[in-house]
């Protein structure tokens, strides 16, 4: 029976999630129900483990929603986001549109600019440059996915991504973890993926298929869609209904203002993860009133987080005249972290209540069993529950509270570098959780006036395919020459 409870609430997880309940209430109904089938307290595991656990989450990765959310909002209203994408269309627009609207995904997420900012200022842009180009628009949303969700999300070094930033207290790393894996993860996906589009859009011209008819006011709607905001923040850290919220700046900011703070968020990750953190003298962490911790286990937190600060900084200074209302940014920023931390968090309690039922040691047992050794266990076990929750982020949390430290365990004994299992658990994260239920996946195709059936295959193509293939290239290398 206890069994058959797991595998009843997450159903009900999934089932309810897919049309649009908030997780706020799904996520402890479903651990109850799973509870109860155990046999196990129910008041006991509603409070002392899907409270604590959830509040766990938040206590340590709170933080980076927040700094993200509030640097994702200044960049947007200060014209920033929509200079960067201008920049890269007009350099590249004209000869190479999908490759324009691929890097400038890649560009403002890899630099720290939420994905939903991000979804809102490129699909009018790429709007734009398949229309005059007569590239199908249903090829748009799998260059935004390519450009924004896959790579820069998962595998690129320094990443300041929350997927990137959760393996690191359980294992000790740095967002820079198997620096060279990541690169060679990236090129792989950006390189199929960007093979795939031209394929489809060749493909198109020789049927003689052009744009075709956009669909008016999409954007408008799916920014006031209530569906779409449930399913959104559990997917990303940022909370699409305070778009509209805030003062957006009528003018650009300079093509330097707007590279500025990205540049920033990858040099100061870079610098206090290799340089200032290993120097300082932390040994005050040990003491009870700082949770009795290492360095180890909260450097990577605090090197994301000072570098989003940093960029914060730098925006305001750099666009203060285009900030004329920046309490308001500030505050809908602020604002928008906290429906998606809470969403994760709530996964992440019901996924502690499921690790803690005495027959989740046959899922355990199952998991550890597959053949191939740690690194492909471990990436089937973030695949699946990634895919099942549909949020890449809630997905690796809920993997890494049940099996971390078993997994840290088994790294020590195979010599396995925990690097590399940081890097095989992001990147297998990030593949089968863009099903057709993950919110962003919903999103995006919501904000281009687009349905599955449109343009899903080419999203699957250019974000499961081809980091699934990045994954195993990973698993591969990493076997034979370790981590690098």
């Amino acid at each position: 029976m206890g069994l058959l409870g797991l595998f009843v609430g997450l159903g009900l997880l999934v089932l309810f999630a897919f049309r649009g309940w908030s997780v706020l209430l799904l996520a402890p109904f479903a651990a109850l129900v799973a509870a109860l089938f155990g046999g196990e307290p129910l008041l006991a595991n509603l409070t002392q483990v899907f409270m604590v656990n959830a509040a766990g989450f938040l206590a340590q990765f709170f933080p980076i929603f927040l700094l993200g959310a509030v640097f994702g909002k200044l960049m947007d209203d200060s014209g920033a986001v929509t200079s960067v994408a201008g920049f890269m269309a007009e350099r590249l627009g004209e000869r190479r549109v999908i490759l324009a609207v691929v890097l400038a995904g890649a560009l403002v997420t890899y630099g720290g600019v939420s994905l939903f900012v991000a979804f809102f200022v490129i699909v009018p842009m790429a709007r734009s440059l398949f229309r005059a180009a007569s590239i199908p628009r249903r090829l748009i949303p799998a260059a935004i996915v390519l450009g924004t969700s896959t790579f820069t999300m998962s595998a690129l070094p320094g990443t300041p991504s929350i997927q990137n930033a959760i393996p690191m207290p359980f294992f000790g790393t740095t967002p820079f973890a198997a620096p060279g894996l990541g690169i060679v993860a990236s090129l792989i996906m950006l390189g199929t993926g960007l093979w795939w589009l031209h394929r489809a859009e060749a493909a198109a011209r020789r049927a003689g298929e052009g744009y075709g008819d956009d669909a008016e006011g999409a954007i408008e709607q799916a920014a006031a869609d209530e569906l779409v905001r449930e399913r959104a923040t559990t997917a990303r850290e940022f909370d699409p209904a305070e778009l509209q919220n805030g003062y957006r700046s009528e003018r650009p900011s300079p093509v330097l203002n707007a590279m500025a703070p990205l540049v920033v968020v990858v040099t100061v990750n870079l610098v206090m993860s290799l340089v200032v953190l290993p120097r300082l003298d932390v040994s005050y962490l040990a003491e009870q009133r700082f949770g009795d911790t290492t360095l180890a286990a909260v450097a990577g937190v605090w090197s994301v987080a000072v570098a989003l600060a940093a960029a914060i900084v730098t925006t305001i200074a750099l666009n203060w005249a285009r900030l004329p209302a920046l309490r308001r940014t500030m505050d809908a920023g602020a604002n928008a972290s906290v429906l998606p931390a809470f969403s994760v968090a709530s996964l992440v309690g019901f996924g502690a209540v499921v690790a803690s039922l005495p027959a989740f040691t046959i899922v355990r047992d199952w998991v550890l069993a597959i053949e191939g050794g740690p690194l492909v266990s471990l990436a089937v076990a973030t695949n699946v529950l990634a895919a099942l929750t549909g949020s890449a982020s809630g997905g690796l949390t809920i993997a890494l509270d049940a099996l971390g430290p078993t997994y840290v365990e088994l790294a020590a004994r195979t010599g396995i570098d925990l690097a590399l299992m940081h890097r095989v658990a992001v990147i297998g994260a990030g593949t089968l959780d863009i099903l057709p239920h993950n919110g962003a996946v919903v999103s995006l195709l919501a904000i281009c006036g687009l349905t599955h059936r449109d343009s899903y295959f080419d999203i699957v193509m250019v974000g499961i395919v081809t980091s699934l293939l990045a994954l195993v290239a990973v698993i591969a290398l990493g076997t034979a020459l370790g981590s690098f």
